[in-house]
């Protein structure tokens, strides 16, 4: 049966206050966000009863309503036009909502902003990333020998991929400066300026730089004879674009205030790029590669000295992260950490417990088995979720239902703390669920791939025991969402 797409949508705002309590609205992959402007208005259990609705929270200041990919876009249509609204972005119902939200919601909210419009090209790299890994293991496919080694025709094909995957990497400050200027409220063209003048040809990179600092030959810049400047690129770093960004941002604006508009195109840009730059190289640059040094060193060594605890408290709680949000803070510590070390133990265990709440979503499938449209739902969210999105598996089935989230937790934990102790890491970012296995290294694929099964195994064992005690008590039926 077709959905009424406009039904569902008069039943949410009906259910969240009316119009009248709307302030701005938008939809993600998902979800549709609305920033609203009292949330004591909201009738949560109706907006879970309408149709096509799997679950709805409240995060950072903008409430949201999982619907699912395809049919949130056709729900959004109908409900911008019955709320009278103008479309919006996210990053708008972002700001909008942001305004309630204390100082750590706002920290995460920034990182959220500026790594969100990037992930699809950091994935993308990682995958291809992966495949190149393949080739180019030996003893992987041909004993002794790597498929290159063994069929010298794939290697113009590898060269060419590699050349794809590296990119994004290679180019990471760009793509940051972009989103992250694009936030502060700057020119995102200058924002791409400054990130690539941080990786520049002329800057060295961190191998070079390596090599450089052991012989006590690193080349500068010699300002007037006053002072030296070191030729350093930060390729593949988040942090010192992110805080030349928000210089930049702001410089430039304080200028646009003050600049007279017939000369401003003249003055601002390259006034905004030359303090930016020297600020960027001379301070800016070296302060923040040392916190970043400090961060990977500070995590490798609490994971190195209690690897079972921080595996066990990092398995076991991502999850919850994801719901309140702060899990975006993770994608920077993942991406400073292959800068640093040139690989990601946290990735792994992220992929993981994404797989957990898939197999959690899968079991509770069996669980509803008189009930088609929970059936639906359970399944649809599952494969989501062993894709690398598991907001309609844990909102639409296992929050709700309370124990398939637990049963994935601990699935999670005991994964990520087998892992963790087989030294488990990946080479890059990629999608975070089953075609994980492309983004770690190859010589501890197979131990990965056992992890996968553990996440896989105990969640939906744990869900199928748990659910008879639930159901003898009736609490299924009491939580599952309508």
């Amino acid at each position: 049966m077709k959905a009424d797409y406009r039904q569902i949508a008069a039943d949410i705002l009906e259910a969240i206050g009316g119009k009248d309590n709307v302030d701005k609205a938008a939809h993600c992959v998902t979800r549709l966000r609305l920033s609203l402007k009292d949330q004591s208005l909201v009738n949560e259990a109706k907006v879970k009863e309408a149709d096509l609705v799997k679950g709805a929270f409240e995060n950072s200041g903008v409430y949201q309503v999982v619907i699912g990919a395809g049919d949130v876009e056709r729900v959004y249509a109908e409900f911008i036009k019955l709320a009278g609204l103008e479309a919006a972005t996210v990053a708008e119902v972002k700001s909008s909502g942001g305004k309630k939200m204390n100082p750590l919601q706002k920290l995460v909210k920034v990182f959220s902003d500026v790594f969100m419009p990037i992930i699809p090209a950091i994935i993308v790299a990682g995958l291809l990333m992966g495949i190149n890994n393949l080739l180019a293991s030996e003893g992987l496919f041909v004993e002794g020998a790597t498929l290159i080694e063994e069929y010298p025709n794939l290697q113009g094909l590898w060269d060419l991929v590699n050349m794809m995957a590296n990119t994004a990497f290679v180019f990471l400050p760009a793509l940051v400066g972009w989103s992250a200027t694009k936030r502060f409220g700057g020119s995102e063209v200058l924002g791409i300026v400054m990130g690539l003048l941080l990786v520049h040809p002329d800057l060295l990179n961190a191998w070079g730089y390596g090599q450089a600092a052991l012989e006590g030959d690193v080349p500068t810049f010699n300002i007037l004879g006053l002072f030296e400047i070191e030729k350093v690129g930060y390729q593949g770093q988040i942090l010192p674009i992110l805080a030349a960004a928000f210089i930049l941002s702001h410089i430039e604006i304080f200028l646009k205030k003050h600049v007279p508009n017939a000369i401003q195109l003249l003055v601002v840009p390259i006034t905004t790029i030359v303090i930016t730059g020297f600020l960027a190289l001379s301070i800016v640059g070296p302060l923040t590669r040392g916190l970043g040094n400090v961060i990977a060193t500070g995590i490798v060594n609490v994971f190195e000295a209690v690897p079972v605890v921080g595996a066990l408290l990092f398995g076991l709680l991502y999850a919850p992260l994801v719901v309140t949000g702060m899990h975006h803070l993770f994608l920077a510590i993942d991406l400073q950490l292959i800068a640093e070390t040139n690989g990601t133990f946290l990735w792994p265990m992220l992929a993981l417990s994404n797989i957990a709440q898939g197999a959690a979503a899968l079991a509770m499938f069996l669980v509803f088995k008189h009930d088609a449209k929970q059936k639906s739902m359970a399944s649809t969210s599952s494969i989501s979720a062993f894709f690398g999105i598991t907001e309609p598996a844990m909102f639409g089935v296992n929050l709700p239902n309370k124990f398939p989230f637990y049963s994935a937790m601990i699935g999670s934990a005991v994964a990520a703390v087998f892992i963790t102790l087989n030294d488990v890491q990946a080479f890059a970012v990629g999608v975070g669920g089953l075609p994980g296995f492309l983004s770690i290294f190859t010589d501890k694929i197979l131990i990965f791939i056992v992890g996968m099964v553990i996440a896989l195994v105990i969640p939906f064992v744990l869900t199928l025991a748990l659910s008879k005690r639930y159901m003898e008590k009736g609490e299924i039926e009491k939580n599952k969402v309508a």
